[in-house]
């Protein structure tokens, strides 16, 4: 996201009659990882009196370590910010973590209280009714399941699978960096490589297609300027350096048998 060119669709809105209310920015979009500046977003986002939200949904989880977490500069300035543990911090489907910096306002959008809730323990703020932070009345004991994930792992170990899993990435990137054939289609800040073979979109099908059909591996893709981009992600708990390797040897392997076919 572009802080100038939201600041210019914010005005636009407002001349056209419109209450723009909801800005989100993003740490690592799903398509390629990119990073929005932060903190300059939450500039505008203060001067039009707008809620900000965060969403790391994945690239959250690197904040685990120090040196990642100029990424999320700016993160104390949003409203609201959201990641999620099921996405590369080792936790089963569906965990999701959110934060408000001040709840206040979530509440008083969302509480209900009709007779049957009515009890002394909410009354007397002894207790917080998550009911009133979403939308649906009961939810699962999501939290649970992660409370255990933190105590299998700890901060350390948690931080070892982060850092081995970027280390991991950072090297396929170089090698795709270094290859006649292929490119980068993105920066790789983390664990998402985006990357294609110079050939075109018509090859890079054909590559993931015949890579996906194998089982060897699975890619998937985004566009990127409008470029068919293959994505390789590495976030899981038992992914070692020889997977990654033989991941790049299969690539280059369908790359091969696509050029020197008649």
């Amino acid at each position: 996201m572009r802080p100038d060119a939201l600041a210019r669709q914010i005005e636009a809105d407002k001349r056209a009659g419109l209450v723009p209310c909801f800005v989100c920015a993003t740490v690592g979009t799903t398509s390629s990882n990119a990073m929005d500046p932060i903190a300059d977003i939450a500039q505008v986002c203060h001067q039009h009196n707008l809620w900000l939200h965060l969403d790391a949904a994945m690239s959250g989880t690197a904040a685990l370590c120090p040196e990642f977490r100029h990424l999320q500069n700016g993160v104390e300035l949003a409203d609201s910010y959201n990641f999620n543990p099921h996405k590369w911090m080792f936790t089963n489907f569906d965990c999701n973590c959110f934060w408000v910096a001040d709840r206040k306002a979530l509440i008083q959008t969302l509480s209900i209280l009709p007779e049957y809730l009515r009890n002394q323990a909410t009354e007397s703020g002894a207790v917080i009714d998550y009911r009133d932070w979403h939308i649906q009345l009961g939810r699962r004991f999501r939290s649970l399941k992660l409370w255990f994930v933190i105590r299998h792992y700890g901060v350390e170990g948690l931080q070892h699978h982060i850092r081995r899993h970027v280390e991991l990435a950072q090297q396929f990137a170089e090698w795709v960096r270094n290859d006649k054939n292929f490119e980068l289609a993105a920066p790789a800040p983390l664990n998402l490589v985006c990357f294609r073979h110079k050939a075109g979109d018509a090859a890079n099908q054909t590559i993931m297609d015949r890579l996906n059909r194998s089982g060897d591996l699975f890619l998937t893709h985004t566009k990127l300027k409008g470029k068919l981009t293959l994505r390789l992600c590495v976030g899981q708990t038992n992914t070692e350096a020889k997977h990654v390797e033989r991941a790049w040897q299969r690539i280059r392997e369908e790359a091969e048998r696509l050029t020197s076919a008649p």
